[in-house]
């Protein structure tokens, strides 16, 4: 748990560094401006076909159209629920971002500092980058909608939420945390090696995702906390080995 918290203080201290809080904010609000318009703009549309949805149900469909005050209650439900679905959409847009363009950025300007004793081995790429953030969204979303039903019950919908965000940020940015500096073995064997930690990392960061305000920045926040975690096993892991650093 103290190398997560440490993670996430080296994260906060390396806002300081030019161009990092730039890269911690426009993920966010570009996702939330897109997701937002969009519902925006097809409120009507979303909120019909949501009257025919309640109307069509069985058993239940045929009482709510007769019952102007159920209709009511049950349309301001559906309303509710676009909202809250909106929520981890537009998180996992923003992960996507980070993942994809703003974390190898903040990665380069970060290691340059404070991890500049570590050789680039470049087992990476950016086209490797986006490939992870593309599979790692996805398959986000495969497991969202197959849990959906477990959200009925009291309580559990929150813990899902929780335990699939974390997963969700240790899949997506562990890549471009380490694709300058790891070799591909590296690449794919120090995740490994470190997964209780990541997912701890992971979950500290969905954590924040469910605070408001605070889950503006945590998508990238996150994102930095898992550079500053990686690099520095990475560091460890090649001192140990008497791994001689040659720049």
């Amino acid at each position: 748990m103290k190398t997560v918290l440490l993670s996430y203080f080296s994260a906060a201290r390396s806002l300081s560094r030019p161009g990092i809080l730039w890269h911690l904010m426009w993920p966010t609000l570009a996702a939330a401006i897109l997701w937002t318009g969009l519902l925006v703009m097809n409120w009507a549309t979303l909120v019909a076909l949501g009257a025919s949805l309640i109307t069509a149900m069985p058993l239940v469909g045929g009482w709510l159209a007769s019952s102007e005050g159920a209709l009511l209650v049950a349309l301001v439900m559906f309303k509710i629920g676009l909202v809250v679905l909106a929520l981890p959409i537009i998180y996992v847009t923003a992960a996507f971002l980070v993942a994809a363009i703003a974390l190898p950025l903040m990665a380069e300007k970060v290691a340059a500092t404070d991890y500049a004793d570590i050789a680039r081995r470049g087992g990476g790429s950016q086209v490797g980058s986006v490939w992870n953030a593309l599979t790692s969204v996805l398959q986000f979303l495969v497991l969202l909608v197959l849990s959906l039903p477990l959200w009925l019950i009291p309580g559990v919908g929150l813990i899902i939420s929780l335990l699939l965000t974390a997963w969700l940020n240790q899949r997506a940015f562990r890549y471009d945390a380490l694709m300058a500096h790891a070799d591909k073995r590296e690449l794919k064997a120090l995740p490994t090696e470190q997964a209780s930690g990541l997912f701890g990392v992971g979950l500290l960061g969905a954590v924040m995702a469910h605070v408001p305000l605070i889950n503006l920045f945590a998508p990238a926040l996150s994102g930095l906390a898992f550079v500053h975690y990686l690099l520095s096993a990475l560091r460890v892991a090649r001192h140990n080995d008497n791994i001689i650093e040659v720049k």
